[in-house]
């Protein structure tokens, strides 16, 4: 029953016109075919619909004639199994075809059998056994799992859903290399430069409240991979942290209420009057001295002096699809777009929207200018976290 109910979601899906859909039977170059899965995952985040991408690697150790024999036969057998919906194109040219499934429902893995199975007998009926058994099939469900967090884990967003990203990040390499040298050289020289304050530091909280002077807490960096963020502590230990996940579980719903801040009348989208902060904690946000530490994470090379902020775990568990992007398509860092013209004073889905376009004009002109002005927004105050 379950079988002949994945196969009907699979034979029959509802058409679709949206823009960007291809001619049934063509099959797109490279490039083309990973501008459509971009398309599709922006498809995925707002339909909350997802899609499934079939590789179908046919070994790279065919004789030249031989191979080009196979993915003839291979993409003229896929024309007969896959729908008018479907996509298919070269996802590494000559070499790993991609066929892209939409509008199906994932309610269990029997879809992805029968698309398996379907595709599978197809070819077997094109191709001889020596040519069959070569071929290597991989399934990548959008939107990917990042609900288990893993340390181990080195990068838990899939990049196979993600070749537009990567082969962007592969071009501009001259960029990262850039922006890193400006990171090393830039937290090490404040560190150098800061140290007498940071030692001060270290010594009032140290004096005033018992616990660690630093504050480690497990952060979620670029692609999703965790990593250990440092703060100075402004917390008393052993503190309860369920009122906190609550108001960022309404603040990313969009149902948070703005605070009150410094008795004016804007307030901003935080908790304030925060019973956990210490009186020298509150001192050390204010003027946002808390994150000094947060420049060992640069050095490290797990943040950036310029980037969005890095969230905790829970926090990305309530994301919606589309906020993800903040993560995958710049690195996390101290300051940003978002702290110097928008902090906690506007909703998070426009703090999102600042992240996507730094990610989407990162330059270091821009960079400079954001550390520039940053002085000026901490002396604003507050909007400081």
């Amino acid at each position: 029953m379950a079988s002949r109910s994945a196969d009907s979601m699979y034979r029959s899906p509802e058409l679709s016109s949206s823009q960007g859909r291809v001619e049934p039977g063509e099959v797109l170059s490279e490039g083309a075919f990973h501008r459509m899965i971009s398309l599709e995952r922006r498809r995925s985040e707002r339909s909350q619909r997802p899609f499934v991408l079939l590789l179908i690697d046919t070994g790279r150790n065919h004789p030249g004639d031989k191979q080009g024999r196979v993915l003839l036969d291979m993409l003229s057998a896929l024309q007969g199994a896959t729908r008018e919906t479907d996509v298919t194109g070269w996802y590494t040219a000559n070499s790993v075809v991609g066929v892209m499934f939409t509008e199906i429902v994932l309610d269990n893995n029997a879809v992805l059998s029968t698309i398996l199975s379907r595709i599978g007998a197809v070819l077997r009926g094109q191709l001889d056994t020596d040519q069959f058994s070569r071929i290597k099939f991989s399934f990548h469900v959008f939107p990917d799992d990042w609900n288990s967090q893993d340390q181990d884990m080195e990068r838990p967003s899939n990049p196979t859903l993600y070749p537009d990203l990567e082969k962007r990040q592969r071009s501009n390499r001259l960029g990262r290399a850039t922006k890193r040298m400006i990171d090393v050289v830039g937290s090490l020289t404040l560190l150098a430069m800061l140290s007498p304050i940071l030692f001060i530091i270290a010594v009032v909280i140290k004096l005033t409240s018992r616990g660690p002077i630093l504050f480690r807490q497990k952060r979620i960096g670029e692609h999703g991979t965790p990593f250990t963020f440092l703060k100075f502590r402004s917390m008393y230990i052993n503190n309860d942290s369920s009122e906190h996940k609550e108001y960022v579980r309404q603040l990313i719903a969009g149902q948070a209420e703005k605070k009150p801040a410094n008795g004016n009348g804007t307030g901003v989208f935080k908790l304030t009057n925060d019973r956990r902060i210490t009186p020298v904690g509150r001192i050390l946000r204010r003027a946002s001295l808390d994150e000094l530490p947060q420049l060992i994470n640069v050095l490290h090379g797990e943040m950036s002096l310029v980037g969005p902020r890095p969230p905790v775990p829970y926090e990305v568990e309530a994301y919606a699809t589309w906020h993800r992007r903040r993560l995958l398509e710049a690195k996390p860092g101290i300051t940003g777009l978002w702290q110097v013209y928008g902090r906690s004073r506007v909703e998070f889905d426009d703090m999102v929207r600042l992240d996507l376009r730094y990610a989407r004009d990162c330059s270091p002109l821009l960079d400079l200018k954001i550390l520039l002005q940053t002085p000026r927004a901490v002396m604003g105050g507050d909007g400081a976290c």
